[in-house]
């Protein structure tokens, strides 16, 4: 795990990469509840957080890695609408964090 703040303790590519392992692992989570990602019909909503220094500005190209990671797996499926979101601070000091809203084909 990555541990923040980014713009001080961590670099913004080291986040991006450091977010791209936090989609994996929702992804990990989607496929441990519903038994596969084939169910998957979009990704609705992304939300990002950064723990970042005060006044840092990057916050959007930090949670981009995530964004275009789903796009690259899930082709048009992976567009979302999304937050990034610099926060003062994450559990366990870590760097970044997702949530996401999925719809599925049931």
């Amino acid at each position: 795990m990555l541990e923040g703040p980014v713009g001080a303790a961590a670099t913004v590519a080291q986040a991006r990469d450091a977010v791209r392992i936090c989609v994996l692992n929702l992804l990990h989570c989607l496929k441990l509840a519903c038994d596969n990602l084939d169910n998957t019909a979009e990704f609705v909503r992304l939300g990002g957080f950064v723990n970042c220094v005060a006044g840092f500005p990057d916050s959007p190209k930090v949670i981009d890695g995530d964004s275009e990671l789903l796009i690259e797996i899930f082709d048009e499926a992976g567009r979302h609408v999304r937050t990034a979101v610099g926060v003062a601070g994450l559990p366990g000091n870590a760097a970044v964090e997702v949530d996401a809203i999925v719809r599925l084909n049931r």
